[in-house]
């Protein structure tokens, strides 16, 4: 017969924890969420049942991937404790919904939340340079999604710097394993010039990382500018709403990422005829805009042509008037003194003087002078 042992409340307390950590450091429990609730925005309070049995747990909001509801059914990992004042509870590690309608209930509640916070409104959207010269890429580099994405963008364009980050990319551990290649591009001295964050297709339970509120509050506080392609094109993760763009799929991303050098190529040599044909549209633009000029100039510049040819013809009669010759042909007569016309001031006897009428030119010399006044 085995020894019956005895225990101070306390000492039983501490034995029973020191057993269940040696049997069950962590346990995975699952089970439908009931009793929720939250105490001064710290402390989270829940039990999960199933037709047989309920367990009560608790824990910190921050292992909370997303709002929860009543009724979701939830994998909780977390350690068994017997609490010294409050009894036994789990004390939680991580939370994931299980199961496409909970996982959906889930991200419809986040969805909600964030989208009231204005995290997905197109303001907030950034430009991504086209092509970049550099990109983070995080993702797994043992998935698909990553052999054909470099594989596309190094198909359709050259030069471009890819700086991976290998992160896990479902799981407990993606979360924090994403977060922290955010934090890490973005605390480079010469970030990149874009930040894409892909993973292939998968199930609800296999793509949800990349909508819970950890991760999409991460992207969407990204100071690098973020391009998100998750799952296959049907799928749409609410990490993908909060980025700055988002691409159906892995491959897609590269196509949205950079141009295809064979269109560019063929662009660039019909370029040629483009501006031929440009310059003579712009030309003929020019002859016909000259010829309405011309037209509307035409009546302006007959007016100012004929006053210009009436006042010519004054100014003709004018000096025509004026002409010395004329007013000597009227039996008047030019005087010079030393080559210079005179008006006889100046004059005095004897100086010799040009005497021009309009016959004849001749020289006398002054025998009398008489002024008149």
């Amino acid at each position: 017969m085995k020894p019956i042992l005895e225990f101070s409340v306390s000492e039983f307390v501490a034995v029973l924890n020191q057993t269940l950590e040696y049997a069950y450091n962590t346990a995975v429990i699952y089970g439908e969420l009931a009793n929720f609730s939250v105490s001064k925005n710290r402390w989270l309070y829940f039990d999960l049942k199933d037709d047989a049995a309920k367990l009560r747990f608790f824990g910190s909001v921050r292992v909370m991937s997303g709002p929860l509801e009543e009724g979701m059914i939830l994998k909780v990992r977390g350690t068994p404790r017997l609490h010294p004042q409050y009894g036994f509870s789990i004390n939680v590690i991580s939370i994931t919904p299980v199961g496409a309608g909970s996982i959906k209930r889930q991200q419809d509640l986040l969805r909600l939340q964030l989208e009231k916070e204005g995290l997905f409104v197109p303001e907030r959207k950034r430009a991504i340079p086209y092509p970049p010269d550099s990109v983070g890429l995080v993702t797994s580099l043992q998935s698909a999604a990553y052999a054909d994405f470099t594989k596309i963008l190094a198909d359709r364009w050259g030069g471009v710097d890819v700086f991976c980050y290998d992160v896990t990319v479902q799981g407990d551990a993606a979360s924090a394993e994403i977060i922290q290649a955010l934090s890490f591009f973005a605390a480079l001295v010469e970030p990149p010039d874009v930040l894409v964050i892909i993973r292939g297709g998968g199930s609800p339970e296999d793509l949800a990382v990349f909508s819970n509120e950890q991760v999409t509050r991460a992207v969407a506080a990204s100071r690098i500018p973020t391009l998100v392609a998750i799952g296959h094109e049907r799928d749409i993760s609410l990490a993908e709403l909060a980025a700055d763009r988002r691409a159906s799929t892995p491959s897609n991303a590269a196509e949205v990422l950079v141009p295809d050098k064979k269109h560019v190529s063929a662009e660039l040599s019909r370029l040629p005829d483009r501006l031929r044909l440009l310059v003579d549209s712009k030309l003929n633009a020019l002859e016909r805009e000259i010829e309405r000029l011309v037209e509307s100039i035409t009546p302006l510049a007959k007016a100012k042509i004929d006053m210009l040819s009436n006042r010519l013809e004054s100014d003709l009669k004018l000096l025509n008037v004026l002409n010395p010759h004329n007013i000597v042909g009227r039996g008047y007569a030019i005087v010079r003194h030393n080559g210079t016309v005179s008006d006889g001031r100046g004059l005095k006897k004897n100086d010799i003087i040009a005497v021009e009428t309009s016959h004849v030119s001749l020289e006398a010399a002054i025998t009398k002078l008489k002024e008149i006044s």
